[in-house]
């Protein structure tokens, strides 16, 4: 995959994260696309490294959709845990 399919798939692994999440988050856009594509490559480091199943370079590929969102909701948590109560009401 090139750049901009990566850039895509984090925007949208972004975007279910935070609908399964519901919160208040910072962000907006870039933020959600930031969290995504990292969430992205981290999803596909803990689905080769943990389960034995290498990331595919399809951009269809169902797999590498369920681990970029994994990877998303992590992120996000790890985000929520680290940040969440810094900022004043």
């Amino acid at each position: 995959m090139d750049i901009l399919s990566w850039i895509i798939l984090g925007l949208v692994a972004g975007v279910i994260a935070k609908v399964l999440l519901p919160g208040r988050d910072p962000g907006g856009l870039i933020g959600t696309t930031l969290i995504g594509v990292a969430g992205a490559f981290v999803g596909g480091w803990m689905s080769a490294r943990f389960l034995d199943r290498p990331i595919s370079n399809q951009f269809y590929d169902g797999p590498t959709w369920l681990a970029a969102i994994g990877g998303s909701l992590v992120l996000l948590i790890a985000y929520r845990i680290l940040f969440g109560h810094s900022r004043s009401r």
